[in-house]
């Protein structure tokens, strides 16, 4: 649910699966995200430094700070970006 599905714009949800050495772009992108993660472990790398969020447990990244995320064991997550998720808005490292 979001911009891209149903033209929703204030919040985006999506249920996510990253198999296992899956890496994402880098980004810094214009919405908050909220991720929960509901099996395995999702890594995230940001500027300050990187951390495994494990099954249970849920992170926040803040507008406009540089995050990239992977999942090199895999999981399945949940992410809920505010406002919602767009391709033009989450400004992904070339």
């Amino acid at each position: 649910m979001g911009r891209v599905n149903t033209a929703t714009a204030s919040v985006s949800v999506a249920r996510m699966v990253g198999p296992p050495g899956w890496v994402e772009p880098g980004q810094r992108p214009e919405f908050d995200e909220y991720t929960l993660v509901l099996e395995g472990a999702l890594r995230v790398e940001g500027e300050g430094g990187c951390f495994d969020v494990r099954a249970g447990q849920a992170v926040h990244v803040a507008a406009g700070e540089w995050v990239r995320y992977s999942t090199p064991e895999g999981a399945t997550y949940v992410a809920i970006c505010l406002p919602a998720f767009s391709p033009d808005t989450v400004h992904r490292d070339e």
